[in-house]
């Protein structure tokens, strides 16, 4: 599809749109036309006896009715505040040089610049209207340097979207791959410049706005049910016409896409393959170690720099990217900006915010980390907290400590008292729904409280299938840390974490509803089975700092790591799942002995 037939196509659908607005503008005033029919042919001595006055009668309070409805439908439609993306905005002092790289790239495509530039955590690139009301106009300024025209143009011609570009992408890209693959999506102002494309995109956006003010929770009956009927009219609206709104967005990317084709072309095939290798370590980064943190109260500073890190060493360990050193000695893209450092922190807030809900700005309970601070300030302190947690859950349930000649007399918290539990040679595995601590299960505990309390949202031994299969001790204590954690996360914090100081990000984020973070979670709330574990794997890598001189680190790809003699040990997972599964500690026992941990030796809990 060329670029003259995707932009036809998608007139044509847009034209279809408008069609369907049309339409529905003439059902509501069909009523009030027949009923100035009806009343000038009475002023005029026509249509007169009892059926036309009948007809008059019922139609014009029937005509008034739809005109109100109509007008408070279109009243709803036109000032309902369309989704506008999370993003940080990058001023063009900021980043004189990207905007002076978008604005060569339009004028080669030979279409209008965008009006503004921003940046999202994610590895996507588009263009967004921002053009409604409710948004704000953009400064004045932003419009004479990056259109290139005075204010009378811009009186004469609509505002050009704003492109928005993942952030990931500067750092990992070099200066020319990311032209290339910007060069597609600033193509997109040209189309996007058609009346009739903006006219029937403003138009869906307006009812899927309505959509939602209508799906907001209200209290008030009558409220309630005004809005519902509205929501039922964008919502048939919306049925019509999202076949052709569909059609005329691909319409769109197949004449941007077409018109693209003259700018770095070449270049445009290895870009793409860059675009796959940044979402991968982007994805392994925020799950595996940006996640941990966010967990514990800090926020990664400077995500975007750890995508270059991380992509490094996926690249150094699968030889995913070809040709790397080389590229390595070209400019990276986050040279286009003049402070990358603020920028990138802007955008690991934001991250934080969107992927895991966290607050607008750092506080005493929500404070930035350096990558040079995260295993002393992440990683051991995770560790510690998760250990004194294990071994707070212990005490509730009566569990004693460890025993033998080499056990503490002070009753320390020790490795060998966990494993002496979950090791009690009289269990057996849970199977089933069988509950756990029952007599078919074997002895749940070794002291006199064997059954699980129950918090809100932590998992019941009786019907969690993620339990079954593990020993009765194992699913006790699995159910026990969930509903102690679960505890922990509904008590209210002693002190509400505010914003330091304003921020890019927050003020960028003050269109959108804080109430439905995470907007994007990374994963589901873990299941009991995994907390156990890693608690236990928490309790052996505190008992190795302690007693063997191992140290906390980060791997860029798998998170939180155990050094020992500046060596990653990765064989611990299958040790701790066959102790949780199978109740048997001795391949975690051997492992133990090999490294020199001593799990006898008390440990410093956080």
């Amino acid at each position: 599809m060329g670029v003259e037939a995707g932009a036809q196509v998608a007139r044509a659908r847009a034209l279809a749109v408008l069609r369907i607005r049309s339409r529905a503008l003439a059902v509501a005033l069909l009523p009030a036309a027949v009923a100035v029919i009806l009343l000038a042919g009475a002023a005029g001595d026509r249509l007169e006896g009892p059926v036309w006055d009948a007809a008059r009668w019922v139609l014009t309070p029937l005509a008034v009715l739809v005109l109100l409805a109509a007008a408070g439908i279109a009243l709803v439609v036109a000032r309902a505040r369309p989704a506008m993306s999370p993003t940080v905005p990058v001023t063009e002092e900021a980043a004189p040089d990207l905007y002076r790289m978008v604005r060569d790239l339009a004028d080669r495509l030979d279409v209008p610049a965008p009006s503004a530039i921003a940046l999202t955590p994610d590895c996507d690139s588009w263009l967004e209207d921002r053009t409604h009301p409710a948004h704000g106009p953009p400064p004045a300024e932003e419009h004479h340097d990056i259109a290139g025209a005075g204010k009378q143009a811009h009186r004469r011609h609509p505002v050009a979207p704003v492109l928005v570009i993942g952030s990931p992408f500067l750092w990992w890209m070099r200066v020319g791959e990311l032209r290339a693959v910007l060069a597609p999506v600033i193509a997109g102002t040209g189309p996007s410049a058609h009346p009739d494309i903006a006219a029937a995109r403003r138009f869906v956006r307006g009812l899927d706005a309505a959509v939602a003010v209508a799906s907001a929770p209200r209290r008030e009956p009558v409220s309630r049910a005004v809005l519902a009927g509205v929501g039922w009219v964008a919502r048939l609206l919306l049925r019509s016409c999202r076949v052709h709104a569909a059609e005329m967005e691909r319409g769109v990317a197949a004449a941007a896409a077409e018109r693209a084709q003259a700018v770095d072309y070449g270049l445009r095939i290895v870009a793409q393959e860059q675009v796959g290798l940044a979402y991968a370590g982007w994805d392994r980064l925020l799950t595996r170690v940006a996640l941990p943190a966010w967990r514990m109260g800090r926020w990664p500073s400077r995500l975007d720099a750890g995508v270059v890190a991380a992509l490094t060493e996926l690249s150094r360990r699968d030889r995913l990217a070809e040709g790397f050193a080389s590229r390595l000695g070209e400019r990276p893209a986050c040279d286009l900006l003049e402070e990358p450092g603020s920028v990138d922190e802007a955008a690991s807030l934001l991250a934080a915010r969107l992927f895991h809900g966290g607050p607008a700005g750092a506080g005493p309970d929500w404070s930035p980390v350096d990558w040079s601070e995260y295993p002393d300030e992440v990683v051991d302190r995770k560790w510690r907290l998760d250990a004194a947690r294990l071994h707070r859950v212990l005490d509730t349930m009566g569990v004693r400590p460890a025993a033998g000649p080499a056990a503490p007399a002070t009753g320390a918290p020790t490795l060998s008292r966990v494993l002496d539990h979950l090791a009690d040679p009289g269990t057996a595995r849970t199977a089933g729904t069988a509950p756990a601590g029952s007599p078919a299960g074997g002895p749940a505990t070794t002291g006199p409280d064997t059954t699980p309390a129950r918090a809100p949202g932590a998992p019941d031994p009786l019907d969690d299938e993620d339990l079954s299969g593990t020993t009765a001790p194992s699913a006790t204590l699995a159910a026990r840390l969930s509903a102690e954690l679960a505890r922990e996360e509904a008590a209210p914090s002693p002190e509400t974490p505010t914003p330091a100081s304003p921020s890019p990000a927050s003020d960028a984020a003050a269109l959108w509803d804080d109430r439905a973070l995470p907007l994007f979670p990374l994963q589901p709330p873990r299941t009991a089975r995994e907390l156990l574990a890693d608690h236990l794997t928490a309790m052996v890598c505190c008992a190795a700092m302690d007693t063997a001189g191992a140290t906390p680190g980060l791997d860029w790809l798998d998170g939180p790591t155990l050094l020992i003699d500046g060596e990653r040990t990765a064989d611990l997972a299958p040790k701790v799942l066959t102790l949780i599964e199978d109740g048997d500690a001795t391949p975690l026992r051997v492992w133990l002995s090999q490294l020199g941990i001593r799990p006898e030796k008390p440990v410093r809990l956080g």
